[in-house]
């Protein structure tokens, strides 16, 4: 990712709500991928998680990310503790769908609607046990160093990023993970394994030869 920090941009709106006016503020982020925009609605988001949609399919789940990707140049929406990241389809003009995403998140926001079909937690989580790959029960302190690592070090500076990195797996030395949300496709995610993270883990986990993307 950027070293920078994120241009910041806000977009103000007033919305009816009853039989009076509320002020809310959505606050922008551009991201080092040039087609995401992270969003802060300045309120939680995810009460614990996050949840990647990455098809109209899998925004079924959710009646936000669905009307995102219903706006018809949105390939992909990342909900996170405190944003929600949208990435625009290639050739979309940000300009124009700005205001558009803008405004499908104070509608949801400002109504306080449910954040997933049925107004339950389901889609709260990490991804499925069955994509994580069988670590050798040998390796369980290198992996648990790993996995440490990457909660406290690395997955804060990727939301930041408007995105989230998973671990996949550890085996013959290589660290399998998978990055999400913004960062998910962005041109520098490679740059940002090979040599931003990739560096920490060798450094403080010696038996670490390798980061790979799963």
């Amino acid at each position: 990712m950027s070293p920078l920090g994120p241009a910041k941009g806000g977009f103000l709106a007033w919305l009816p709500v009853g039989s009076y006016m509320q002020g809310m503020f959505i606050e922008t982020e551009t991201t080092p991928n040039p087609a995401a925009l992270k969003f802060l609605p300045g309120q939680a988001v995810m009460p614990s998680g996050t949840r990647d949609f990455a098809s109209p399919e899998e925004a079924e789940a959710s009646p936000l990310a669905q009307a995102l990707f219903d706006t018809g140049e949105v390939t992909g929406v990342f909900f996170g503790r405190d944003f929600v990241s949208v990435t625009a389809a290639a050739g979309a003009d940000w300009s124009a769908l700005k205001p558009q995403v803008v405004a499908v998140l104070l509608d949801h926001f400002v109504s306080q609607a449910p954040l997933f079909a049925g107004g339950d937690a389901s889609g709260i989580a990490v991804p499925a046990e069955d994509e994580a790959m069988d670590d050798d029960p040998a390796d369980a302190e290198i992996v648990e160093q790993i996995k440490e690592l990457i909660e406290t070090r690395v997955r804060p500076a990727v939301a930041g990023d408007g995105g989230d990195i998973r671990y996949r797996g550890f085996r013959d030395g290589v660290v399998y993970l998978t990055m999400q949300g913004a960062c998910s496709g962005c041109p520098s995610s490679t740059a940002t394994l090979k040599q931003g993270i990739e560096g920490l883990l060798k450094h403080y986990v010696p038996e670490v030869t390798e980061v790979r993307a799963a």
